[in-house]
C-alpha cells in the first residue's frame, strides 16, 4: 500500500495528515485516511517527528509514495521545519513533494465562489494577502483541485492598499486545512504531476528566502 503523508505548520497548530494513493484520500470523512492536529507552540521544533510518528509511525515511512507541505504565508520558523523534513524525507525516499500555499488551502477550504483576497495581520508590519478564486478548468497545475491564485500573498502596509474587491481573513484551521493538502497530493498523483522536491521552499513575504 502506498501512503501519502502531509504537513502544515504555517500556524502555531501543525496538522498532520496521511491517506492511501488507492483510494480517494482523507477528505469529507474518508475513513480510509487520518489526520490530527498538535497545538505545539514554540515546542514545534522538538515535538515534530514525535506528532508525526503518533499519525504515522517511522516504521510505515517506507510506504509512503508522495509527500505535501504547506509553504506558508506563516510563521516562517514554523513553517521551515515541516518544509525541511518534507525535504528531506522525499530525497531520501525517492518520492515526488507537492508544496502548495497555505492561503490556497484555506481558500479551497472556504469555497470560494468569487474572487477574494485573503488577508493575515503581521502586528506592526502590515499585512499579508492574495486573491483566490474558483480555477475555470477544474484541476490543473495552475488551478489547484479547482482552486485558483488569481494573485500570489504579498506584504502591504495596509488593507486599505488591496486592489478592489472582498477580503476575508486567511486564519488556518487544523487538521482541516492538512485534509485539503491530502486531498490534494491525491488529486496530484492521480493525474501523474510531477513533484521534485529541490523547487519546494518556504513562502514568507518578508524573508529573504523568496518573495511571494
Amino acid at each position: 500500500m502506498s501512503l501519502v503523508l502531509a504537513l502544515h505548520s504555517s500556524s502555531e497548530v501543525l496538522g498532520v495528515g496521511v491517506a492511501s494513493l488507492d483510494g480517494q484520500g482523507a477528505f469529507a470523512g474518508n475513513p480510509a485516511g487520518r489526520s490530527q492536529a498538535f497545538p505545539l507552540g514554540r515546542s514545534l521544533s522538538n515535538q515534530l517527528f514525535n506528532a508525526v510518528e503518533a499519525v504515522l509511525p517511522a516504521e510505515q515511512w517506507p510506504q509512503i509514495g508522495r509527500l505535501a507541505v504547506a509553504l506558508g504565508p506563516g510563521g516562517f520558523t514554523g513553517t521551515r521545519l515541516a518544509v525541511v523534513m518534507a525535504r528531506t524525507l522525499a530525497e531520501q525516499l525517492g518520492v515526488p513533494l507537492d508544496g502548495v500555499g497555505s492561503f490556497l488551502l484555506i481558500a479551497r477550504r472556504l469555497q470560494l465562489q468569487q474572487p477574494t483576497w485573503l488577508v493575515q495581520t503581521l502586528p506592526r508590519r502590515g499585512v499579508v494577502a492574495g486573491c483566490y478564486g474558483p480555477g475555470a478548468h477544474g484541476f490543473n497545475p495552475d488551478a489547484w483541485g479547482g482552486m485558483e491564485e488569481l494573485a500570489a500573498p504579498k506584504l502591504y502596509a495596509s488593507a486599505s492598499e488591496l486592489p478592489a474587491g472582498p477580503q476575508q481573513a486567511a486564519i488556518p484551521e487544523l487538521p482541516a486545512d492538512v485534509d485539503q493538502l491530502v486531498h490534494l497530493a491525491c488529486l496530484a498523483a492521480s493525474a501523474g504531476i510531477e513533484a521534485p522536491w529541490q523547487p519546494v521552499l518556504p513562502l514568507y513575504p518578508t524573508s529573504p528566502v523568496g518573495e511571494a
